[in-house]
């Protein structure tokens, strides 16, 4: 009886959402101090439901519930315990109750760290998610049930899906859905403040730290997911432009814009209309790429769920938000104003400036992604948007948005002049200048890409240390360096920290991009080749058993100057009731190169196709995004947003550095 339980808590929790949507909304608008309050115990015991739930549907994985239709058809008796866990969400039904299920956490958490917020605030901010919360609830009940019986049972499950056989399964859905769903916090907030009118630098400065926190996950969820595809599909890249792949990429974007604009709109007052129209876009390209991946419009490797039946109930659920949400934007735009005024060169306009970049960039992913799907809708034909359109469109649009990294921090408010920058970064310009130049030699050939890529990387750091050298230099009475560096907000730490994981992205994307080596070669037993300075020699070739795959196994020896570095098992696995092999690469990891070997296909008993890849400083990419995850982290945890509630309505801030940015989202 254990999943007719968890079916009936859905609906209990379906009806808490109702609650939920419809007290608190009421109440703040009819002042009534008990309808409000009942958001936030709707909130909490709609989480509980979900989470008695979710563990009915993990407790019919682990126990091989195979009466469970869903369970039967992502599981098998010789799954590994964790990868039965993982198959929770491995497919459709599980993975929208965690979306709920996390959608419910993130109102709980609202509720909790919000007390201190005017109620009518919070209440409208509840009541938006409990909105959210109603629609994916009843998509879930009607159309997508996960406790659905299987009757006569069956005896045997089919299997998860091979290549979610990972550890990636475990945290990469998870991370993603808590960037995905998060950005319905800041959406609740901008909603809320649009039904109140008051859109001021306190609704700005309560967004900044949840949409801070989820672009955190998302970033995180992005790196694990490209980490992944990297060891697991063989094929030793780490960036598809994938259409799933883009789906995240996409409300990253427009996130990464969010959390710049808050920041102006929090500090100057100025961008106000237009923040609350980036809310509502990042949260509506999440909804869109849930759609994208939930609805069977797209195949994709990395698509672990298709069904084209739900896709019609998810396209109006995302036209419904996405539309009620501008309606209301567009009927109160004109209370919003413009905010305060700015000169053209100023930290608002260089702030304006990258964030109309990132939503154009942006734009041309989503064009890149969609156009084929409405051809193929329209019956115009099949075809297929690649890497050469979007390092076309994309890699042109953020090479001014890295530049605008470095001038951005250095600005003044309000006014800027463009004689007194170049003075100030000059040295930091000149320093990014010669790396750019020299370093390519140290590397390997020289390239005007890689010289071009490395120049941007050093800008971003010699312009974020110019920045901390300007605020160092102010004379702060007797105080001493590390005093002084004391002085500064976590905030500005984390804006560095996130600048510099963007140079190091950029140096691991350029330097494998330039001088990475590939190899697709057929190799018998004894046969060697050689890429990067080093030697692979197929030794020998085995059969091994897994828990539910059989698999063969070579053992590649690495040497390097005849003495040897190391060995290396690359397999080609077969899962039972799975007709096409997996390919399990085999990686000798290193922070500035990384090996990869890869079987392909068999040619005869003793002979393979065999890739063999020299990567350096691929794994550059995955820390830059750490750092950046890590910068964010800094951001959230910044004391301004713990101090108590009646310092919470601001004064008028006075720059204490005129050369410095305080940055929760100066970057």
């Amino acid at each position: 009886m254990i999943p007719e339980l968890g079916h009936f808590t859905l609906i209990l929790a379906l009806t808490l959402a109702l609650a939920q949507s419809i007290f608190p909304l009421v109440g703040a608008g009819r002042g009534n101090a008990a309808w409000m309050r009942a958001g936030r115990s709707a909130a909490m015991g709609q989480f509980l439901f979900l989470a008695i739930a979710f563990a009915a549907l993990m407790q019919a994985f682990v126990s091989n519930d195979f009466s469970v239709l869903y369970v039967a058809s992502n599981s098998s008796t010789q799954l590994p315990l964790q990868y039965r866990i993982a198959a929770v969400w491995g497919g459709h039904e599980g993975s929208m109750l965690l979306w709920v299920l996390i959608l419910a956490g993130w109102s709980v958490a609202v509720t909790l760290f919000s007390r201190h917020l005017p109620e009518d605030l919070v209440a409208r901010v509840t009541g938006v998610m409990g909105l959210i919360s109603v629609g994916f609830l009843t998509f879930l009940i009607f159309t997508s049930n996960p406790f659905e019986r299987l009757i006569p049972a069956a005896a045997e499950g089919r299997d998860l899906n091979p290549l979610l056989q990972d550890f990636g399964m475990v945290v990469h859905p998870p991370l993603l859905y808590m960037g995905y769903v998060g950005f319905s916090v800041a959406f609740a907030f901008a909603i809320a403040a649009l039904l109140s009118g008051r859109l001021d630098a306190t609704w700005a400065r309560w967004s900044r730290p949840w949409t801070t926190l989820a672009w955190m996950f998302l970033s995180l969820g992005i790196a694990v997911g490209s980490f992944w595809a990297y060891y697991e599909l063989g094929w030793g890249g780490w960036w598809f432009w994938d259409p799933v792949e883009n789906s995240s990429f996409i409300p990253w974007l427009v996130g990464t814009a969010l959390i710049h604009s808050l920041a102006v709109t929090e500090k100057r007052g100025a961008f106000k209309g237009w923040t609350v129209f980036l809310a509502i876009l990042t949260f509506s390209f999440s909804l869109l790429g849930t759609f994208l991946v939930r609805s069977g419009v797209l195949t994709s490797v990395h698509a672990f769920a298709t069904d084209p039946r739900r896709g019609i109930f998810m396209l109006a659920l995302f036209g419904v938000v996405t539309g009620g949400a501008l309606l209301l934007f567009a009927t109160r735009a004109r209370r919003v104003g413009l905010g305060g005024r700015f000169e053209k060169v100023s930290r608002e306009s260089t702030l304006l400036m990258n964030n109309v970049l990132l939503v154009v960039a942006a734009g041309t992913v989503l064009l890149g992604t969609l156009y084929p799907l409405v051809l193929d809708a329209l019956g115009l034909g099949k075809i297929s948007v690649g890497t050469p359109y979007f390092e076309l469109v994309f890699i042109p649009l953020m090479v001014p948005t890295v530049f605008l990294i470095g001038v951005g921090p250095m600005a003044r408010w309000k006014k800027a002049s463009l004689p007194d920058l170049a003075l100030r970064l000059r040295w930091a310009f000149g320093v990014a200048l010669l790396t750019g130049l020299l370093l390519p030699f140290t590397l390997g050939a020289w390239t005007a890409g890689v010289s071009f890529g490395l120049l941007l990387a050093a800008w971003i750091v010699t312009s974020s240390l110019a920045d901390l050298w300007e605020r160092l230099r102010q004379p702060r009475g007797n105080m001493g360096v590390l005093a002084k560096l004391g002085t500064n907000s976590r905030s500005y730490y984390g804006m560095l920290l996130a600048h510099v994981g963007v140079a190091v992205f950029i140096v691991g994307a350029t330097v494998v991009r330039g001088y990475g080596i590939e190899k697709d070669v057929r190799m018998d037993i004894g046969d060697t080749v050689d890429a990067g300075g080093y030697r692979f020699q197929l030794e020998r070739l085995s059969d091994v058993p897994g828990p539910n795959y059989v698999a063969t196994r070579g053992e590649i020896l690495v040497t390097r100057d005849g003495h040897k570095v190391t060995t290396m098992h690359p397999e080609k696995r077969t899962y039972r009731d799975k007709e096409n092999p997996m390919t399990e690469a085999a990686i000798d990891w290193g922070f500035f190169r990384d090996l990869y070997v890869a079987l392909g296909d068999r040619v005869s008993a003793t002979t393979w196709i065999v890739r063999v890849y020299y990567k350096p400083f691929v794994e550059w990419i995955w820390f830059g995004w750490l750092l950046m995850a890590l910068g964010g982290t800094l951001a959230v945890f910044d004391r301004r947003y713990r101090v108590a509630a009646q310092d919470r309505v601001p004064a008028p801030q006075r720059e204490p550095f005129p050369s410095g940015a305080d940055a929760v989202g100066a970057r």
